[in-house]
């Protein structure tokens, strides 16, 4: 992930690099450099033709950068929720899009963060429920957070509050 050009803080320092890759004459190092921030591929030849006055907007950089950090993840299940939650978060608050997109913040560390407060959040399991899973252990503990609990943990990893 981001081998080549490196991570952007920002979808306009993205768009300078674009910019400069246009500007050069490189289209290859343009799609690369699209490709390697999850851009898609037709948002980037529209840019190289002069259709688009940018390679991305806020928007695409965001759940770009969500895109490829998660194919390289390659999540599953409640992790897969979580990215969903994410996603769905930060396209509905400004701060927090700005905040996905910058240097150091990550998928990998936000999930980190909610992984932990399971772990430190878990609770024991009514014993009725065991029973009708066909579980033989008496005794099990979970600490999945909900959605509420989980916006929280993403705005604090991502916003710092």
């Amino acid at each position: 992930m981001f081998e080549k050009f490196g991570e952007f803080d920002s979808w306009e320092e993205l768009n300078k690099a674009a910019e400069g890759q246009k500007d050069q004459g490189d289209s290859k190092a343009l799609m690369e450099l699209a490709r390697e921030n999850g851009i898609d591929e037709e948002d980037a030849r529209d840019y190289l033709e002069g259709f688009s006055d940018s390679l991305c907007t806020q928007v695409t950089a965001t759940l770009g950068k969500l895109e490829v950090e998660k194919r390289d993840l390659q999540p599953s299940e409640i992790v897969s929720d979580w990215i969903d939650y994410i996603q769905s978060y930060a396209m509905e608050n400004n701060e927090m899009m700005l905040a996905v997109r910058k240097k150091g913040k990550s998928l990998i560390g936000c999930i980190g963060e909610l992984l932990k407060w399971s772990f430190t959040n878990k609770y024991k399991v009514d014993s009725r429920i065991i029973k009708a899973s066909g579980i033989c252990n008496s005794h099990v503990e979970m600490g999945i957070p909900g959605m509420r609990t989980a916006k929280k943990i993403i705005r604090e990893y991502y916003l710092g509050e």
